[in-house]
């Protein structure tokens, strides 16, 4: 099988002190940082998903959505935490980059799915914020898609914690398997 990594919206809004925080966040990117090197010495392929929003973005409250407003294109808040340390040859993916969609996942009007398979990488690894919304998503779009889906329980987070674990056991319902650093085998 070939693997790649994901990790999922590492971005300063999401961060502690963020527009959008998800607390403790800054705790995972050490983890997060060990798949990538692990994953970058094995020559899998990195991605990295990031929202991307219109400064009018569907999901933010001035337009009847759940969150106020957070990575917006081209802004501090946007970019990838300065500690996340993502391989030169990571591939961006922006996703939410319509104002009038909502888009949660990684492969949701991405093209990442095609993307993936064209490279013949049929088993990823799902890592980063916020547990409940974009991991969660992602890995089931990835199943979705007919990958083989792993979640790096230890390189996860949520924004809230009962959440966070209906989310985990939901994607364990459906065929995502659970995993550790100590327990990937590349």
């Amino acid at each position: 099988m070939v693997k790649a990594l994901i990790v999922v919206d590492m971005q300063n809004d999401f961060m502690d002190d963020g527009a959008l925080p998800v607390h403790g966040s800054v705790a995972i990117i050490p983890a997060i940082n060990r798949y990538i090197e692990l994953f970058s010495s094995k020559g899998a392929k990195i991605i990295a998903t990031r929202d991307w929003h219109p400064e009018n973005h569907i999901s933010f409250r001035s337009r009847g959505g759940l969150w106020p407003p957070h990575c917006i294109q081209n802004t501090k808040g946007a970019q990838f935490h300065p500690s996340l340390r993502l391989a030169k040859n990571t591939l961006i993916v922006s996703k939410a980059t319509d104002p009038d969609k909502e888009a949660y996942s990684g492969f949701q009007g991405t093209g990442l799915a095609y993307s993936l398979k064209s490279e013949s990488i049929d088993e990823l690894y799902v890592c980063g914020v916020a547990t409940e919304y974009c991991v969660k998503n992602t890995a089931l779009d990835a199943l979705a898609y007919s990958f083989k889906v792993h979640l790096l329980t230890d390189a996860i987070k949520g924004i809230d914690e009962e959440a966070s674990k209906v989310a985990v056991q939901e994607m364990v319902n459906k065929g995502v398997l659970k995993d550790s650093l100590n327990a990937v085998k590349l």
